[in-house]
């Protein structure tokens, strides 16, 4: 059971993330590295103000600032700037591994004696004891619950149908007398700030701020939105941002999995394999779509 349970909180904190993945890879069509470095961004803002004292909930608000104002940076070197997506992102990520050693202070920040969103005086005085064990899971489930509803709320709302146009037919945008870099700066902002908050619930579950945490961020997200949208793209009825959620838990239950059966050492390996495994099958379902159309 805490080996289920283990993976769900995992699986769902890094849902977050793939939720912001989604943004840039399905909608946008953007290559953003830049998550490798926002989703650290917001475990060093929340390092640097639960040392500080402030209430943990706030510091969930300030990671998400923090990650949409990397996203727009981001944004604006690709739009103003003129350089290349991806490019852009990495110029950006390159920029943060920096910035989150200021805002951070040093490269390991323990969080140990702090109190988090998962544990504190509040939660002890109103959870029962028989569901202390479940804290973790529940705070998780909500958060990440509000993140897909008001994410699903937004893509319902003009300025969500237009990101959605940048992505499929950037000429309608133009025609609409809409100003396309605007829009994609809209939705690298979105997505970076919810990767950030993604790495700030990480930072407080794991009571710990790594300065490499985010490595590898962005091949998780990607795996998450390939599982998701690929197991579940005829289930027409399940919205895009549940098959997400649901294809990191799955990918995080793959990884798990494997690395019973291996040395902790293995699981860039891992990870890596799965992922090239994860890329080709996709590639193939493509194929045979295409195909079956054809005939």
């Amino acid at each position: 059971m805490d080996f289920v349970i283990s993976i769900l909180e995992q699986g769902l904190i890094y849902g977050i993330l793939a939720l912001g993945v989604y943004i840039t890879y399905k909608i946008l069509d953007f290559p953003d590295l830049t998550v490798d470095g926002s989703f650290p961004l917001g475990g060093a803002i929340t390092a640097h103000f639960l040392t500080g004292g402030m209430n943990p909930y706030l510091t969930l608000l300030l990671a998400f600032a923090a990650g949409a104002v990397a996203g727009i940076c981001t944004g604006l070197i690709h739009v103003k700037c003129r350089v290349r997506d991806l490019l852009s992102g990495i110029i950006m990520m390159t920029a943060l591994w920096t910035i989150n050693l200021y805002v951070a202070g040093t490269a390991n920040v323990p969080l140990f004696s702090q109190q988090t969103i998962f544990k504190n005086d509040t939660l002890s005085n109103i959870i029962p004891e028989g569901v202390q064990a479940y804290t973790t899971l529940i705070i998780v489930i909500v958060l990440v619950v509000i993140s897909k509803i008001l994410l699903d709320l937004y893509l319902e709302t003009k300025s969500g149908y237009l990101l959605r146009a940048v992505g499929d037919n950037p000429t309608l945008v133009t025609s609409l007398a809409k100003d396309q870099g605007n829009v994609k700066i809209v939705g690298l902002a979105i997505a970076n700030g919810l990767v950030s908050l993604a790495g700030s619930v990480f930072c407080q579950e794991e009571r710990v701020f790594e300065i490499s945490m985010g490595t590898g961020a962005i091949v998780i997200g990607l795996a998450s939105v390939i599982i998701g949208t690929s197991l579940f793209k005829k289930l027409t009825l399940l919205k895009a941002t549940s098959a997400v959620l649901i294809g990191s838990v799955v990918y995080k239950a793959c990884v798990a999995i494997a690395l019973r059966n291996f040395e902790p050492q293995a699981m860039k390996l891992i990870t890596a394999v799965l992922f090239l495994a994860i890329l080709v099958l996709g590639m193939e379902r493509r194929k045979k779509v295409k195909t079956d159309a054809g005939a």
